[in-house]
């Protein structure tokens, strides 16, 4: 999932999509311990796409605080 694709979400969209990939990652970590797991590499993928949702969360609860990162680092 790119930022590009969640930069249109509202906060509820974003909160119930990092719920799911929650979800989905909880249930990978589960087969990891029972050695079921045939996609490792998804583990990683959705740990990056959860702190997007996150990044994304907190920009949408802070809108004050994106604009002055945005001055600040241009």
């Amino acid at each position: 999932m790119k930022f590009s694709e969640i930069k249109d979400m509202t906060q509820v969209e974003a909160a119930a999509k990092s719920r799911d990939l929650r979800q989905e990652m909880f249930n990978l970590r589960l087969q990891q311990a029972s050695a079921t797991l045939e996609k490792p590499a998804r583990l990683r993928t959705l740990r990056r796409d959860i702190a997007r949702l996150e990044t994304r969360a907190s920009q949408l609860r802070n809108p004050r605080r994106k604009r002055l990162n945005l001055i600040e680092y241009g």
